[in-house]
């Protein structure tokens, strides 16, 4: 019924809306990733490519990649695991589970780094122990990931979660009652069944751990060629008034975002598209 009177509003009204959407974005995205590249470019090839090739961002995009690289796996296997027991068992403290994966998204970045330091800075409540034992983790590598960590681990869990609640538990019952085992019916059943949300979910987590900048600003000390990441290094080149440099390493990051976009693009236009088919079937 909604869709039918939304496709009956006249032609100006829907054309205004359209506008309206198109003029918003063009100046909230389309403005500034021009603006991004344009100014990354406009001392030429030359001078990008040597700007994207300095020691210093060389180390903030390797750093950046690590973190991901560790941080991703990480929230993928607590992602799969919580959603699982969330939508497939009932337990005590679940409802205690699902706000405590939520926390990243009502508390502050900046404020989760803060609790970082409190905990394991040398001032802090575990520091004197980590520095008699020779470990550091606040402004070093081991920092920034635990920071990251936190800051992205509900990505995934809640895209499993909804949709793993919308399938049911009936397929695992089913298989459990014809003898499979609980590790059979993960992989064979509900694993297959949350594909696409998974790759989804690992999708925004890996763009959200490329980008994230307040948490990890807070523990990484900004030191160069060490525990800068591409954000922060962005940061300290525009505050030294090398826009040419910042805005290269920034074109990187903006070109994770459009890939990002794509990639998320292709994954609901294939999930769609699976979903009809599963239901002319």
């Amino acid at each position: 019924m909604t869709s039918n009177s939304s496709r009956n509003e006249p032609l100006l009204v829907r054309g205004l809306l359209i506008l309206v959407a198109l003029t918003y974005l063009g100046l909230f995205l389309g403005a500034p990733l021009v603006t991004v590249f344009a100014e990354a470019w406009a001392k030429g090839p030359e001078i990008y490519f040597k700007a994207l090739g300095q020691a210093d961002s060389l180390a903030a995009v390797r750093l950046t990649l690590i973190t991901a690289a560790i941080a991703v796996p990480v929230n993928l296997v607590f992602g799969l695991c919580a959603s699982w027991a969330i939508a497939k068992f009932e337990f005590r403290g679940k409802s205690l589970l699902m706000t405590l994966i939520d926390l990243p998204f009502s508390v502050s970045p900046v404020i989760s780094g803060l609790v970082f330091v409190l905990l394991f800075g040398l001032q802090g409540w575990f520091g004197p122990f980590l520095a008699e034992h020779g470990i550091k983790l606040i402004f070093a590598v081991p920092g920034i990931v635990l920071a990251t960590i936190f800051v992205t681990f509900p990505f995934i869990a809640r895209e499993l979660i909804p949709l793993m609640q919308e399938q049911g538990r009936e397929e695992e019952e089913a298989a459990l009652m014809l003898g499979a085992s609980g590790w059979q019916c993960f992989w064979h059943i509900t694993l297959p069944n949350a594909k696409w949300g998974l790759m989804y979910g690992v999708l925004l987590c890996n763009a959200r751990a490329m980008g994230e900048f307040g948490a990890v600003s807070v523990v990484s000390g900004h030191i160069r060629g060490l525990t800068n990441t591409m954000p922060l290094h962005v940061e300290i080149l525009y505050n030294e008034y090398n826009f040419v440099a910042a805005f290269a390493v920034a074109t990187l990051l903006a070109a994770l975002a459009l890939v990002t976009l794509v990639a998320k693009s292709l994954l609901e236009w294939r999930y769609a598209a699976e979903l009809n088919s599963v239901k002319r079937a």
